[in-house]
């Protein structure tokens, strides 16, 4: 179809916003130049894309379609202008990073600080998601890089790998509410008290899900949540035993003990990611070399 590229920037604005008078703010253009773009494109593709009410603007299911497709070629020209618009002073430029939660908080605040401080021009944008929502992001351009837990099943061979670090992965339980100290529990063991680990969506419940299956083993967790930080308040009032990598346990409850488990659980990674299709901004280069 020969459609204008000028209506699929203003689709993705006026989708991305869910707002049309959001959208003509961004746009530097009028909201009338706005709807009229929208009913232009509609009319072109023969498909409703937007649902209008007097309260708010939604996505159609074709308008979805569409959006998933127009995103990462919108991220992926910005992405272009923006290294264009590097320096080699590093004056100006943006930093786009995806990264759980957990990862940002208690392994990268160090390294963003440094490079804060040496680059204080650097617009920096973290973008929190699971390590498997993190390859989203980066494969729909809306990260330069991430920092990931690996293996990620997400990750494809389009995209570099580089390790940074190792790390394990550890039981933990209330010593007021669990006398399990000084045992030694098998995984079949720990079937008889309740688990609280990650959501389905992450790497680490992929992980131990998996680790289970190879035991010939069924793992139902009591509670799946998006948060380490909350399994670990959880835990600590005595509402299971939560599994958890070992690297945030510092400074956290006196109460909270690892157990000793007789299996192996092998070590993951940390790794940073990006897209080996694309050259690395000279920004995101610069992060890179930390590590």
């Amino acid at each position: 179809m020969d459609i204008n590229y000028e209506l699929y920037k203003v689709f993705f604005y006026v989708a991305t916003t869910l707002s049309f008078s959001e959208a003509s703010r961004q746009l530097y253009i009028s909201q009338s130049a706005v709807s009229q773009s929208i009913k232009v494109l509609e009319k072109k593709l023969g498909k409703p894309l937007f649902l209008r009410s007097t309260k708010k603007v939604q996505l159609t299911p074709e308008g979805e379609i569409l959006l998933r497709h127009v995103e990462p070629a919108m991220n992926l020209i910005m992405r272009g202008e923006a290294q264009l618009l590097d320096t080699s002073l590093m004056n100006t430029g943006q930093l786009r990073i995806g990264a759980s939660d957990t990862i940002c908080r208690y392994f990268l605040i160090p390294y963003l600080s440094r490079y804060h401080r040496e680059h204080p021009n650097i617009h920096i944008k973290v973008t929190n998601s699971t390590s498997i929502g993190c390859v989203d992001l980066l494969e729909n351009g809306q990260a330069d890089i991430i920092v990931v837990n690996y293996p990620n099943s997400r990750l494809s061979s389009r995209t570099t790998i580089k390790p940074i670090t190792s790390f394990h992965d550890v039981f933990v339980a209330s010593r007021r509410h669990f006398d399990l100290e000084n045992q030694s529990l098998s995984l079949r063991d720990l079937q008889q008290y309740p688990i609280l680990m990650l959501d389905r969506k992450s790497t680490t419940s992929e992980y131990l899900h998996q680790l289970f299956q190879q035991h010939q083993l069924d793992l139902v967790p009591e509670i799946e949540l998006s948060s380490n930080d909350l399994l670990l308040d959880l835990a600590d009032i005595g509402l299971g035993i939560a599994f958890v990598p070992d690297f945030f346990l510092d400074d956290k409850s006196k109460d909270l003990f690892r157990l000793n488990i007789r299996e192996e659980l092998p070590s993951r990674q940390l790794v940073i990611a990006y897209n080996d299709q694309l050259p690395l901004t000279q920004t995101a280069a610069e992060f890179v070399k930390y590590f």
